[in-house]
């Protein structure tokens, strides 16, 4: 698979100790080499260096990397597709309306997009008007500072009273949505349930549920976004009704033109890119490569100034995301679920200019907010060490941003962080971020039961991830309840930042071709882009906008352009880096550049 013959294998890696301001000792640790397993890929005649960073990663066959449609999953497998797809294909057939009631995140929103189009192109493949299809198949967003989250006894009186449903369809959300499908069921509504979270203790009485995390659920994948289960869905639908002869195999429905949201979805809600995952995105990265994305999508990705030619993984992530996600965080995300749906070009440019929008002022809020949490920590560091767990609160935060300021400030101290900001009166809303080694949730659930009765009264989320309500008036003992639990539930142990990387980069692959090839793989949450680690002399430094760092540096006779952002200190004459492959494209420029990920001084 490459032109040119490979270099000399790298030498072994070795582990390395660097200091990240305000963190303390950063760990520097390389991902164990899989030798065999990087021969076996070699010989099924996978690139050299992939083959290398596939089986770091776990990778034994060249198949759970292949993006061929023809590996997914079998949605069979997925417990309660039968009857969802029945219940789903017969509401179609009967002329019933079907609402589907998403979430305001990203996932949500794509999940949503993916379930109205995808019932809507099953109705026009049994024949049905364009006029039908809209008026059968239609959509709510819970407004999260009116709602709340999930299919709740009031956003099921909401659909009722304006969308006059027959079925509802719970799309990222739903299985912990005990209350509202008991509510929808008073009301002669049936449910169905897509879902990816964990459930609780109890199941909703929905009509069909399908979640690859529900017990006796036998679906390999149990890290897909919402978006990918409510795909799935669809795939059980037509099946059932190409089986009842509703149409042929070659009349059916192209769903693969579904997976565009599917893999921004996936890649927004931060799944672990398992091989199913990574086989959904990947193809839906094609579709968005060759000009076949959603006049949404496109749009978006022009509004971030991306070229969707070379879409990545990262585009959805960092910068497409965002975008979408805004409207949910500040206003109501019906505007990007109209975004996603929308066959019109010139509709679609300008909903997405009023997203890109959103996120400006997302940004803006977020900026002065994480500058007054970040002032209150540092003068708190000044009394004594921080605490474990940190807690920072302020009467003017948006509702919308704190999840985001909690992952900033996790980065930037490497420990569990809890953002709360002002709710109804006399409550606080809290949105919690984690590091490895401590689960939020579980911490969460300590702390509620050493508070006084009634103080936390909703909690929920995952190791990574949680939100909160939080009377008021219990603010300070929270505080110190949630340093002491994560104090005891990471063991006592130092939280300290790990760096993984991939060891050193052959100086022969430090190309331009080969920052193209680790372009096009799909990488994320459970599959990491490769990081490497080498010594460079510097050549020279300077800054760019008094923010940011850029050297020129040599390394085995080879000069090379790297960038590190948010980092304004100089280097010493010979240094150690870890650092990212990229494309330089600024300017016209068609070139590899370097960006850094961490630096190590050498004694």
């Amino acid at each position: 698979m490459t032109a040119f013959a490979p270099p000399p294998p790298a030498t072994a890696p070795t582990q390395a100790v660097v200091q990240a301001p305000g963190q303390g000792p950063m760990r520097w640790q390389p991902r164990p080499a899989q030798p065999q397993w990087e021969a076996a890929l070699q010989a099924q005649g996978a690139h050299p260096l992939l083959a290398r960073l596939w089986a770091a990663r776990g990778v034994k066959h060249t198949d759970e990397v292949a993006a061929s449609l023809k590996n997914l999953l079998n949605p069979n497998t997925l417990l309660g597709m039968g009857e969802a797809s029945q219940a789903l294909a017969q509401a179609l057939l009967q002329g019933q309306r079907i609402v589907v009631v998403g979430d305001y995140d990203c996932d949500g929103a794509t999940a949503t997009a993916v379930a109205v189009r995808g019932l809507r192109m099953l109705l026009a493949a049994l024949g049905k008007s364009e006029a039908v299809q809209v008026e059968q198949v239609q959509f709510v967003i819970p407004n999260r500072f009116e709602y709340g989250y999930g299919l709740s006894p009031d956003i099921v009186d909401l659909a009722h009273r304006t969308l006059r449903p027959d079925l509802l369809v719970t799309v990222d959300n739903g299985i912990a949505s005990v209350e509202g499908v008991a509510h929808a069921n008073s009301l002669g509504l049936r449910v169905v349930v897509t879902d990816h979270h964990l459930p609780g203790p109890a199941l909703p009485a929905a009509l069909a549920i399908v979640n690859p995390n529900q017990v006796g659920c036998t679906f390999a994948s149990k890290s897909m976004a919402g978006v990918g289960v409510m795909f799935y869905v669809l795939l059980g639908v037509r099946a059932w009704l190409r089986e009842q002869g509703y149409f042929a195999a070659a009349q059916q429905p192209r769903l693969d033109a579904l997976l565009d949201l599917v893999a921004l979805g996936t890649v927004a809600d931060v799944v672990r890119l398992d091989a199913n995952n990574r086989l959904l995105v990947e193809q839906g990265l094609q579709r968005i490569r060759t000009g076949l994305a959603k006049p949404g999508v496109l749009a978006l990705f022009y509004e971030a100034g991306r070229d969707p030619r070379k879409a990545s993984a990262a585009d959805l992530g960092f910068m497409v995301g965002p975008r979408l996600n805004a409207a949910g965080r500040l206003a109501d995300m019906a505007v990007g679920v109209r975004a996603l749906i929308t066959n019109d070009a010139v509709q679609a440019a300008q909903l997405a200019a009023e997203l890109a929008s959103m996120n400006e002022t997302r940004k803006q809020l977020e900026a002065e907010m994480r500058r007054e949490a970040m002032t209150h920590l540092e003068n708190l560091a000044l009394e004594g060490d921080l605490p474990m767990g940190l807690v920072v609160h302020h009467p003017s935060w948006h509702q919308g941003v704190i999840g985001i300021v909690a992952s900033r400030i996790k980065d930037r101290y490497h420990r569990p962080v809890l953002a709360l900001a002002n709710g109804d009166e006399g409550w606080l809303k809290g949105s919690g971020r984690s590091v490895p080694g401590v689960h939020l949730r579980d911490v969460l659930d300590w702390v509620c039961k050493h508070l006084p009765a009634g103080a936390m009264p909703k909690f929920g989320g995952h190791a990574m991830a949680a939100g909160l309500t939080l009377r008021a008036d219990a603010l300070q003992a929270f505080t110190q309840a949630f340093a002491q639990g994560v104090q005891v539930l990471a063991g006592g142990m130092a939280l300290t930042p790990v760096l993984e990387h991939d060891g050193s980069l052959p100086v022969g692959y430090a190309t331009a071709q080969v920052a193209d090839l680790l372009l096009t793989q799909v990488w994320g949450q459970g599959f990491p882009a490769p990081v490497f680690v080498d010594e460079f002399q510097v050549l020279s430094h300077r800054l760019l906008k008094d923010q940011h760092s850029k050297w020129v540096l040599r390394r085995e006779g080879q000069t090379f352009t790297a960038l590190r952002w948010g980092h304004v200190q100089a280097l010493p004459a010979t240094v150690r880096l870890a650092y990212r492959l990229e494309r330089d494209t600024f300017n016209g420029n068609d070139a590899v550049q370097l960006v850094v990920e961490g630096v190590e001084e050498n004694p």
